[in-house]
């Protein structure tokens, strides 16, 4: 019995501390400590960012904030990663200054065959800082369209309307074209027949345009009355009304296809003529005239 206390007495106060001061013990706990470092920032940003997200009315700062929050937390992981390998190399009793220093030779010999990876970061940080395109956006880059499901300072990520995903690097964005910054508009071009009285379709376009903001289902979306522009274009077999609605950014195509399906209706109900281009064929019977 006495022989097992002392032996365990032994272990605890002679061979454990030794153990603990192992410096390849000390490392893998260092990794373990810096890596729950890691997760535990992470938590505390995605925490705060949600709660300023969800105090925050302003929709376009909501949709900044999710934009950031990815790069946030990068930044945050590579000065920690960073702090932690200098701190472990230290602690194993590696002189870290030769190797700062061939770092930063390494970086300017890299630095001038990687100008199109600087371009990128350059190109993104300033994207996202000025918030010129955020995450929720529809946009048009390099003759590409489609939903931005991500930004980071490398390259943006498009989703297009057939579910094909664009990865577009930052250092070729030249010109975005942001559809849905801050709100968006429907263009609506309606052709109605020669014979109809334009007075008369505009006064039921705006009879129709009170009654869809108030019961359609749609209603949420839309941020101001139908803008009638006036008469726009005369074609071959219609005279062109155009016309446009304020919606809610991203909403304004789904605003856009319920009111054109009312349109229809009204005109049907009231008996507008929307026209369509029709060819007459003649026949010529040959026989008759041989």
């Amino acid at each position: 019995m006495f022989a097992f206390v002392d032996n365990h007495h032994d272990f605890i106060f002679n061979v454990l501390p030794e153990f603990l001061h192992n410096k390849w013990v000390l490392t893998v706990f260092h990794i373990i400590f810096f890596a729950f470092v890691v997760k535990i920032t992470n938590f505390f940003i995605e925490k705060f960012l949600v709660r300023i997200i969800k105090i925050k009315d302003d929709f376009e700062f909501k949709k900044q904030l999710i934009t950031l929050k990815s790069i946030i937390k990068s930044i945050v992981d590579t000065i920690i990663v960073v702090f932690a390998i200098m701190y472990i190399l230290n602690t194993l009793g590696v002189d870290i200054r030769p190797i700062l220093t061939a770092a930063g030779v390494l970086g300017v010999a890299v630095g001038f065959g990687a100008k199109r990876f600087f371009e990128d970061i350059i190109t993104g940080m300033s994207l996202i800082l000025e918030g010129q395109i955020r995450v929720g956006d529809y946009v048009e880059i390099a003759d590409h369209q489609g939903v931005v499901e991500k930004v980071d300072i490398k390259l943006i990520q498009l989703r297009d309307l057939q579910g094909r995903v664009h990865y577009i690097r930052n250092g070729m964005v030249d010109t975005i074209v942001n559809y849905t910054r801050d709100y968006s508009y429907y263009i609506f071009d309606i052709g109605v027949a020669y014979k109809e009285n334009l007075d008369n379709v505009i006064n039921v376009l705006k009879e129709l345009d009170e009654e869809f903001r108030n019961n359609s289902t749609v209603k949420e979306h839309i941020l101001a009355p139908l803008e009638i522009l006036g008469v726009d274009k005369l074609d071959d077999s219609a005279v062109i009304v155009r016309a446009r609605l304020k919606t809610i950014p991203i909403k304004q195509w789904e605003v856009g296809r319920a009111f054109n399906k009312a349109i229809k209706d009204k005109f049907d109900e009231k008996g507008i003529e929307i026209p369509f281009p029709q060819r007459t064929v003649y026949l010529v019977n040959e026989t008759e005239n041989n």
